[in-house]
């Protein structure tokens, strides 16, 4: 994993929800998908979950409100603390702790019906070794007859020829607009990602706000042998059920 992952995420933190056009809107929605893909895959699995990759709650926050049982983590204690409040603010109770993927089991101590790492997170680990590492993890916190769900970039699908750019919009937050992009400079199977927040108050002024980081484009099928090898059985990629191709798989003794 980069060095830089955590200042990243400490940075992103106040402008995450910003990535989605209406976050509260969102995190319901991914809520209610994720719930129908516990519901098809593990029907006698659906009360305790492990977010193992939470960032400021959107997996979380959606999955409490629905009455599942959620216990939180992440490698970021800025992300880590902002999910906490919005957590207050909505009246849920969800444990949310400072844990990095790759020595859950050791921090949790304990096994779930359901873990998730979505969102992307999977990719910052930046070798095969690391990322099997991490999913070893997670599979010691599934419970026998439990499932795992992970989301990821198409890296399959991406243009890897030149430097490109994503762009997520204007959005306007408390009478202050924002403008949201990044710059991706392809390495092989790695890209430099920069992002861009740019921040126009007005009368304030304009301030640019600069976050960057680093990322394995590991393909879907890489990552479904290593899901494998850490010991998930049935493991299968689902397109078109989130926003991001899902990769689930089952812990079967």
């Amino acid at each position: 994993m980069s060095d830089n992952v955590t200042q990243f995420y400490s940075e992103l933190t106040p402008f995450y929800h910003l990535i989605y056009p209406d976050w509260e809107t969102s995190f319901g929605r991914q809520a209610n998908t994720l719930d129908q893909l516990i519901r098809e895959n593990w029907p006698d699995r659906r009360t305790e979950v492990l977010d193992a990759a939470c960032g400021i709650g959107t997996q979380s926050l959606g999955l409490a409100k629905l009455g599942y049982q959620v216990t939180a983590s992440d490698l970021s204690p800025d992300g880590v603390k902002r999910a906490s409040l919005e957590a207050a603010d909505r009246g849920l109770v969800i444990p949310f702790t400072v844990a990095d993927m790759r020595a859950l089991s050791t921090h949790h101590q304990r096994q779930f019906d359901i873990v998730l790492a979505c969102d992307n997170a999977i990719p910052h680990l930046l070798s095969d070794d690391e990322i099997l590492r991490a999913l070893r993890q997670l599979y010691a916190c599934t419970r026998p007859g439990g499932g795992c769900i992970i989301s990821t970039r198409d890296y399959e699908a991406e243009d890897r020829t030149d430097n490109s750019a994503k762009f997520y919009g204007l959005r306007e937050d408390r009478g202050v607009s924002y403008l949201i992009f990044q710059k991706w400079a392809w390495r092989e199977t790695f890209y430099d990602l920069t992002m861009y927040v740019v921040e126009d108050d007005g009368d304030a002024g304009v301030t640019t706000h600069v976050m960057r980081s680093v990322y394995y484009a590991i393909s879907t099928t890489r990552l479904m042998v290593l899901m494998i090898q850490a010991g998930f059985r049935d493991v299968a990629r689902l397109d078109e059920a989130f926003f991001q191709p899902v990769i689930i798989g089952t812990r079967t003794d």
